[in-house]
């Protein structure tokens, strides 16, 4: 069974979510490389200039949802904006050592972080992530987007909304749905949860 990070060891979750400045430069670049102003991109992904403006600078964090948009509409990726090793390739990733992406829990949802399993390469076809959700904790959504997804529940309970379903799993279920049905999850148990979480083609 995989233990998950303790609440408490909140070391290298705080350095991943304190760093809107490093999110903010990688939005920036991808913006300026395909010739957008901060208007068209800020139309293109259905959120506010200013809002956009202040997290190209550090000064806000964007919910998951606008994040999707946002990607999107740079024809870009999630996990090129969070990834610190700038794409090198590797093979081995030790425990303690994965980065935890935790955005900002008042505007996408609370209790949330992703372990990174495969750090964003454009070398990889799959992305796999570990999601720890907190009690109480929920994705912001629902979210769609082009895919496949499979997951399996290592600790905890999750109710798990794809579409119009609703399911309740516990540690040792899985699912697999595909990613154009709007989904979203939140934790109904009494511990951290804990999904192994795959998905093709890399969103995040």
């Amino acid at each position: 069974m995989v233990k998950p990070p303790s609440p408490s060891d909140s070391s290298r979750e705080d350095r991943i979510q304190s760093n809107p400045v490093r999110l903010g430069a990688r939005l920036k670049l991808a913006r300026q490389t395909r010739g957008l102003t901060l208007k068209a991109l800020a139309q293109a992904a259905d959120c506010s200039e200013s809002l956009l403006s202040k997290i190209e600078n550090g000064k806000a964090s964007p919910s998951l949802p606008t994040l999707h948009r946002l990607v999107r509409a740079l024809d870009s990726n999630i996990g090129w904006m969070f990834e610190e090793t700038d794409g090198e390739e590797g093979v081995v990733f030790r425990a303690g050592t994965r980065p935890l992406i935790a955005l900002d829990p008042l505007r996408r949802g609370e209790g949330i972080s992703l372990e990174r399993i495969i750090p964003y390469s454009t070398g990889h076809l799959l992305q796999c992530n570990i999601h720890h959700i907190d009690v109480g904790g929920e994705s912001a959504g629902p979210i769609q987007h082009a895919g496949e997804e499979v997951g399996y529940v290592l600790v905890g309970e999750i109710e798990l909304m794809i579409g119009d379903k609703t399911f309740r799993l516990a540690a040792g279920d899985s699912f697999v749905f595909k990613s154009e049905l709007a989904h979203w999850y939140r934790n109904v148990g009494s511990e951290r949860a804990s999904i192994f979480w795959v998905n093709t083609p890399p969103t995040f």
